[in-house]
C-alpha cells in the first residue's frame, strides 16, 4: 500500500465554497497514467493536479474524469498555492514542466499569478445549432481548441440553461459563452460535456481566450473577468507582450488528506 498527500484547494476565489476545487496530489515519484486517472475518477472534480518535485521545479500534470488534458489554469494556480503556502512559505516563484512548456506561477501577497501563452482563435459562422444547443442565439463566434460564443447581455449568460448532448455536437473541447459585464468588464460560463465535466465553476485557461477577445473590444490591457457559475470565481487578466497573458487569482485550501493506495 501506497501512502498519498492530497490536498483541495479553491481556485479563483478568496472565499471557501466558491471558485473551482482542484485536488492537487503530491507523490514522491511520478505515477503511473491509469493510477493517476483512477484517482481522478475518485476525486470527481473538474480536474486533479500531480506535481512531482524536481531539482528545477515541479513536473505537472492533470486529469479530468474523462482523460488527461494538456493545459488546465486553476488546478495550476491551485498546485502553486498549496506548495507555497503548505510546503514552502518562502518561495514565490515556480516553474511547472508540463505538456504545454514552462508554466511559471509568482506569488504577490495573497495573489497568485499564472502566465500563459494567448489562445489562437479565428470568427466562425453563428449556426442554427449554437442557438438550440444553448437557447440563445450568439451575437458572435470564434474557434480555438474550444469555441467562444459571444451573447447580447450579461443576463443571457447568467441564465443559460444548455442542452448537454447538444453541445457534445458544437465544435471546440470546451464551449464558453460570455458578454460584457456591468460589475465586472466582462462574464462568463464554461461547458465541458466531452470531458465529462457539464460545468466547470471557474476556468483560467478559456479565459486565455476571452480576455484577449474582450481586451481588444474595450481597449483595455487589464480584464477583470468574473466566471457566473454556480460557485462563481474571479480572474484578473493581462495582456502581455509576445502573445502572453498573466492571470492572477486567490486561492482557499479547504483540506489536506492521505490517499492510501
Amino acid at each position: 500500500m501506497m501512502e498519498l498527500r492530497q490536498y483541495i484547494a479553491d481556485a479563483f476565489t478568496d472565499c471557501l465554497f466558491s471558485g473551482n476545487q482542484a485536488a492537487v496530489c503530491l507523490p514522491q515519484a511520478p505515477l503511473d497514467a491509469t493510477l493517476m486517472q483512477k484517482i481522478a475518477i475518485e476525486n470527481n472534480f473538474s480536474e486533479t493536479a500531480f506535481a512531482v518535485r524536481t531539482e528545477t521545479g515541479y513536473d505537472l500534470r492533470w486529469f479530468t474524469p474523462g482523460g488527461e488534458i494538456d493545459l488546465c489554469g486553476h488546478a495550476t494556480l491551485g498546485t502553486a498555492f498549496v506548495i507555497m503556502t503548505q510546503l514552502d512559505s518562502g518561495c514565490q516563484k515556480i516553474d511547472f514542466s508540463t505538456r504545454s512548456g514552462i508554466l511559471t506561477v509568482e506569488r504577490n501577497g495573497n495573489l497568485f499569478k499564472m502566465n500563459f501563452p494567448q489562445v489562437h482563435y479565428k470568427k466562425i459562422e453563428v449556426t442554427d445549432d449554437m442557438a438550440k444547443a444553448i437557447g440563445v442565439r450568439p451575437v458572435e463566434a470564434y474557434l480555438g481548441r474550444d469555441l467562444m460564443m459571444v451573447l447580447p447581455s450579461e443576463e443571457d449568460v447568467r441564465n443559460l440553461m444548455p442542452d448537454q448532448t447538444l453541445l457534445k455536437e458544437l465544435p471546440g473541447l470546451i464551449q464558453a459563452v460570455t458578454a460584457r459585464g456591468k460589475e465586472y468588464d466582462c462574464v462568463s460560463r464554461i461547458f465541458a460535456p466531452r470531458l465529462d465535466v457539464p460545468e466547470d465553476p471557474v476556468t483560467g485557461l478559456t479565459h486565455c481566450m476571452i480576455a484577449p477577445y474582450w481586451a481588444k473590444v474595450l481597449d483595455k490591457a487589464v480584464i477583470n473577468a468574473f466566471q457566473a457559475s454556480r460557485r462563481g470565481g474571479k480572474l484578473i487578466c493581462e495582456i502581455m507582450p509576445d502573445n502572453r497573458i498573466d492571470i492572477s487569482g486567490h486561492c482557499v485550501l479547504y483540506s489536506e488528506a492521505t490517499l492510501y493506495i
